[in-house]
């Protein structure tokens, strides 16, 4: 027979297990309501991630913006500069002429005046007394000088096999090897003296690490202005030319090197400047030819 006692636990064992499955009830309860839930808050954080997507992404591109602009300028200081400082002179108005217009000027602006020298008969009083003869002498080199630009050039000539064999990676190699040392003559084009076109190209700018001394020579040349006179010694003769044209052309433009029945000169250089997207041309026509004194070697 049960007792009070046994009866008591009995109860209590049967409260405590209904209490527990109770228990067990809810907690299966809540899971299944954050389960419930779970969807809603994912798709709020699935757009929160987006936005926060969107703005890392505009981030890192305005980051590599800054990081690329950053390094073109560097790339291209040299050449930079010289624009900078240009402008600077042409806003304040300093631009100093350069010295090299007298070589362009015509020889009808010279004044010639006859006077006569009285000298000492003392051979070293005589030195201070009797001035510098005048005389203009063709330098040792081939040279090209442009003084809008202040620039004078050494002219490479190219050798013009790789060119006949259709080789263009060489050909290429060649003109990049000869612009360390100035300005190029395009090989398959007239020489000055020669009817047709004549091709001279070189850098606006090229990479700081390269030997070549000559890597921004053209960086400046967009200053170049209809009616500006350029001159190329060749040979121990002075060719005069006057620019009469300046266009802007794409890479693949192969007119720009092809004969014509009149004589033109045809400046080539990269532009913008520290690109290679675009060719800045620069033709001109001759004007003058002067036989020159040699120079003593």
């Amino acid at each position: 027979m049960t007792t009070n006692h046994e009866a008591r636990n009995y109860f209590q064992l049967h409260v405590d297990h209904s209490q527990t499955h109770k228990k067990h009830d809810e907690v299966q309860h809540e899971k299944q309501s954050q389960k419930s839930q779970e969807p809603s808050r994912n798709v709020q954080n699935e757009k929160r991630t987006v936005k926060e997507i969107l703005k890392d992404t505009f981030r890192q591109l305005a980051v590599s913006f800054v990081i690329l602009v950053i390094g073109v300028v560097l790339i291209n200081f040299q050449a930079y500069s010289q624009i900078a400082k240009s402008k600077w002179q042409d806003f304040f108005g300093t631009q100093e002429v350069s010295p090299l217009e007298e070589i362009v000027r015509p020889q009808n602006d010279i004044k010639y005046t006859k006077t006569v020298l009285k000298t000492s008969n003392n051979p070293e009083v005589q030195k201070k007394q009797i001035p510098a003869l005048n005389l203009e002498v063709a330098p040792s080199d081939n040279r090209i000088i442009i003084p809008r630009i202040n620039q004078n050039i050494p002219i490479v000539r190219v050798d013009s096999e790789s060119l006949i064999k259709r080789d263009w990676g060489a050909l290429e190699k060649d003109m990049q090897e000869a612009l360390r040392g100035g300005v190029v003559h395009y090989p398959g084009t007239s020489l000055p003296g020669q009817s047709g076109n004549i091709a001279i190209t070189g850098h606006s700018s090229y990479f700081p690490w390269d030997p070549g001394r000559f890597k921004d020579v053209f960086a400046l040349l967009h200053k170049v202005v209809e009616g500006d006179h350029i001159v190329i010694y060749w040979d121990q003769k002075k060719y005069v030319y006057e620019v009469n044209k300046i266009t802007i052309v794409l890479p693949d433009d192969i007119e720009i090197l092809k004969q014509t029945p009149t004589d033109k000169l045809t400046l080539i250089t990269c532009t913008p400047v520290g690109t290679n997207l675009k060719r800045l041309i620069v033709e001109a026509v001759p004007v003058k030819v002067e036989e020159l004194d040699a120079v003593v070697r």
